[in-house]
């Protein structure tokens, strides 16, 4: 994700959080950490890069097509945190939310984490499901996390992010 995103990214955002979006001035704050040599924060977009073609739907890229998705991670002192993940309601089933986690998860392994955390809305079951099949598992709840709608989250942890196919780094 870069700072040419935001437009794209924010329309999505309020589409799919409309209680609890993040400002624009939270991304601009995370991307501020992400593109340089000591960075702990990694974000990505997911572009339709042929809307036309099912099997082509969604890549992780930086293309120019059609914003689908959009991922990013904090990292520190070994610890990750899976700050936001999104994917576009027409995108839902069709492994994208899984393809961004899994980068996410290949991006805590270099940044050499040895558990990612996470929060998850208590009604959003979707997700749950998602990140439990990755092996996250519930450790607490956060009362009122979500704001101004007063929603709980469910905190969940992984204590081995490179464990997820695809996401050791060689030495």
């Amino acid at each position: 994700m870069r700072w040419w995103d935001l437009d794209r990214v924010m329309e999505l955002e309020l589409e799919l959080f409309p209680e609890d979006a993040w400002s624009r001035g939270m991304f601009w704050s995370e991307l501020a950490d992400a593109r340089h040599p000591l960075a702990t924060r990694h974000y990505i977009v997911a572009e339709d890069v042929a809307e036309d073609v099912a099997e082509d739907a969604a890549a992780v890229t930086g293309g120019g097509g059609r914003l689908v998705g959009y991922a990013g991670l904090a990292a520190i002192a070994g610890t990750g945190d899976v700050q936001t993940i999104a994917a576009a309601r027409d995108q839902w089933g069709t492994g994208l939310g899984a393809r961004l986690l899994a980068d996410l998860m290949h991006q805590a392994t270099a940044f050499e984490c040895h558990e990612v955390l996470l929060e998850v809305r208590v009604d959003n079951l979707r997700a749950q499901r998602l990140y439990e099949r990755f092996g996250f598992e519930p450790i607490g709840f956060r009362k009122g996390y979500y704001q101004p709608g007063n929603v709980d989250a469910l905190v969940m942890r992984m204590t081995e992010p490179s464990s997820v196919q695809g996401t050791t780094t060689d030495g």
